[in-house]
C-alpha cells in the first residue's frame, strides 16, 4: 500500500519536492515539514520498505552509517548540542528516520522531551526562501564527506 513516504520519495525522483536536500546512496535527506527545531531532516531510503528489518544486512548498514553522517552535518551547521534519531513508521508504515538537532536553548519543558511533545501546528512550517540556506549547507557538508550521489 503506497504512503506518504512512498509519494515523496517518487517527488524527490522526479526533482518535484521543495523539502529535498540530496540524494545520498541509502536514500534522500529531506528538510522536515515543520522546522520548530533548525535543521530538522529525514532520511527517507529509496527504494521504499516498510521497516528497517526489511532491509538485508549490507543494505541496513549503509542506511543507519548514512543517517548518523547526515546528523554528524547537522550538528556541525547548527550548533545544536546532540543530535536525536527516530524511526517509528507506526503512522506511515514505510522506514524513515527522523533526524531531529536539539539545542540547549530550547523551552525548558520541552528540552529533555521527545521532540513529539512540541506543538507540531503551531511550529514554523517549511518556507523555501528561508530554509534555502540550511538545505544548501547540509547538502554542501554531505558532498564535502563524499556521500552525494
Amino acid at each position: 500500500m503506497p504512503t506518504l513516504i512512498h509519494e515523496r520519495v517518487r517527488q524527490c525522483q522526479s526533482s518535484e519536492y521543495p523539502k529535498a536536500i540530496c540524494r545520498i546512496s541509502s536514500g534522500w535527506v529531506v528538510l522536515g515539514d515543520v522546522q520548530f527545531l533548525p535543521g530538522y531532516s529525514l532520511l527517507l531510503p529509496d527504494p521504499v520498505v516498510p521497516h528497517l528489518n526489511e532491509m538485508d544486512a549490507e543494505t541496513r548498514k549503509v542506511f543507519l552509517y548514512e543517517m548518523s553522517v547526515v546528523g554528524d552535518v547537522i550538528l556541525e551547521i547548527t550548533g545544536a548540542a546532540r543530535i536525536n534519531y527516530e524511526m517509528l513508521g507506526n503512522v506511515e508504515p514505510a522506514l524513515h528516520a527522523h533526524i531531529f538537532p536539539r539545542f540547549e536553548d530550547e523551552p525548558e519543558e520541552l528540552r529533555l522531551k521527545p521532540a513529539w511533545l512540541y506543538d507540531w501546528d503551531a511550529a514554523p512550517q517549511f518556507d523555501a526562501n528561508r530554509d534555502r540556506e540550511i538545505m544548501q549547507e547540509i547538502a554542501e557538508g554531505l558532498e564535502q564527506l563524499g556521500l552525494v550521489v
